[in-house]
């Protein structure tokens, strides 16, 4: 018999593998104390920002997010603040896993965290980015605690995690459901210093397009395109599921985001390879990735 959500078949001997390739998964999203990180978001008890039927617990608990985080990471490098700001500051290339780790545990902790656990995380990220500032190499000033450039961050992540979702989601939420995600995201987003984020899919979309007579592919982008997706740390043997993995997210992106990445445009492999490959791979992945235990909580609304 097969799992529902996976369609993988329930064959026995398939548990060791299923918990080896769990770990090592999780050891690398959330870090050595992830395993006690996950204890403390899920099952301390109090009010959460997001009650267990919101849009943004389906979306940010579903494994598309490992395809949606990559798009979103290729997207956000095309603003060249924003490169400016990860190249100076992130050590994204030092310790790639660290800033993963980092990244998860915030979306964590702001989706399925208590109330007071999300408002510590914002603030933590808020004070690193009051001392995230400096120069471009074309000499324009740049600072991460500005409302526009959180802004661009944000609507390209959000844009990045719902298109994956739509396309490779356990669960698909119809039209209505996705804009209480994008409305969802934005009470972070505002919690972070966003000014006014959008919230449908329809201010998202103009929102998008507003940002795009500021973006470029500065050498910088392309370097960390060509890392991320040609030059990662992973072994060898992690590097095939990585390429459908990477596939998968370029295919997500607009024509206008690939081009100046100088990214490959292939319509008939996108279109009759990649979607199913990385059904296969986000399938795997959620197999593999037991879900969160139950949280014992309240869900009344926090003021």
């Amino acid at each position: 018999m097969a799992s529902v959500e996976t369609g993988i078949p329930n064959i026995p001997g398939l548990g060791v593998v299923r918990r080896r390739l769990g770990t090592e998964l999780f050891a690398r999203v959330a870090g050595p104390r992830g395993q006690a990180t996950r204890t403390r978001i899920h099952d301390t008890p109090g009010p959460r920002w997001f009650g267990p039927d919101r849009p943004i617990r389906t979306v940010h608990g579903d494994a598309s997010m490992f395809v949606g985080g990559l798009r979103a990471l290729l997207l956000q490098s095309l603003h060249p603040l924003a490169m400016a700001a990860v190249a100076g500051h992130s050590g994204y290339r030092g310790d790639p896993w660290g800033r993963l780790q980092r990244t998860s545990t915030f979306l964590a902790v702001t989706t399925f965290g208590t109330a007071e656990d999300a408002r510590r995380a914002v603030e933590r990220v808020r004070a690193v980015h009051r001392r995230v500032h400096g120069t471009t190499p074309d000499g324009e000033e740049y600072a991460a605690s500005d409302p526009h450039l959180l802004g661009w961050v944000h609507a390209a992540e959000v844009d990045s995690f719902l298109r994956a979702h739509r396309r490779y989601g356990a669960r698909r939420l119809d039209d209505a459901a996705y804009d209480g995600y994008v409305a969802d995201a934005a009470r972070v987003a505002e919690a972070l210093g966003v000014h006014d984020p959008p919230r449908d899919q329809a201010e998202l979309a103009a929102r998008l397009d507003g940002y795009r007579p500021e973006l470029r592919a500065t050498p910088q982008a392309r370097d960390a395109a060509r890392f991320l997706l040609l030059h990662p740390p992973l072994p060898w043997v992690a590097r095939p599921p990585y390429a459908v993995l990477t596939a998968a997210a370029v295919a997500l992106l607009p024509r206008w985001a690939r081009e100046p990445l100088r990214l490959p445009h292939l319509p008939v492999i996108e279109e009759i390879a990649v979607p199913p490959a990385g059904q296969v791979l986000t399938r795997t992945i959620r197999w593999a990735m037991a879900p969160p235990p139950p949280a014992v909580e309240s869900t009344r609304p926090d003021g």
